[in-house]
């Protein structure tokens, strides 16, 4: 008899603890929901190159969306030499540019303050163009994009390199 109820009231407060874990989580969404959407921020005009996959553009410091170049002091591989790839993808960035007005638009910022944008020349997006050529490896949205220069060994697939990210990562831990 004891130990009936002692199983009944463990039931029911399981119960009571599912519905307060529910209540709580209906109320974060609930939050969540009510939050405002980031404003989106727009900037425009004759951008300066900082590195592949960053530019100065409008008195802001705009980082690529989605895609991630070698670093300026990164070297990658090819014929079996080592070459300075990040300069390389700087350079080719500021080839892309070549004077002409850049328009970029972003809602959120990365860990430095950095709008994350997709930015423009025209019709032309910049971000997709990079990994196109292989001066930068998509890190969401141009995976189509990345395999097609790798498979067609483009920029930075000549040979082989380290992944911007790893590179990084294996600087810090240096």
């Amino acid at each position: 008899m004891v130990m009936t109820r002692l199983i009944r009231r463990a039931r029911r407060n399981r119960l009571v603890d599912f519905v307060l874990f529910a209540l709580i989580v209906l109320a974060l969404l609930a939050v969540v929901a009510l939050l405002p959407e980031p404003e989106l921020r727009q900037a425009s005009g004759r951008a300066r190159v900082i590195d592949g996959d960053s530019l100065a553009l409008d008195g802001i410091e705009v980082r690529l969306k989605g895609i991630d170049a070698p670093e300026l002091a990164q070297t990658c591989m090819r014929s079996g030499r080592a070459w300075p790839c990040g300069r390389e993808a700087a350079e080719r960035l500021r080839g892309l540019l070549r004077g002409r007005t850049v328009v970029c638009a972003g809602a959120r910022r990365d860990g430095h303050g950095r709008l994350l944008a997709v930015c423009r020349i025209g019709e032309s997006e910049i971000n997709r163009r990079m990994v196109e050529i292989g001066w930068a490896v998509s890190s969401d949205d141009y995976a189509g994009a990345e395999r097609r220069a790798r498979a067609a060994g483009r920029g930075i697939w000549a040979g082989p390199f380290e992944r911007p990210a790893d590179w990084r990562a294996g600087k810090r831990a240096d």
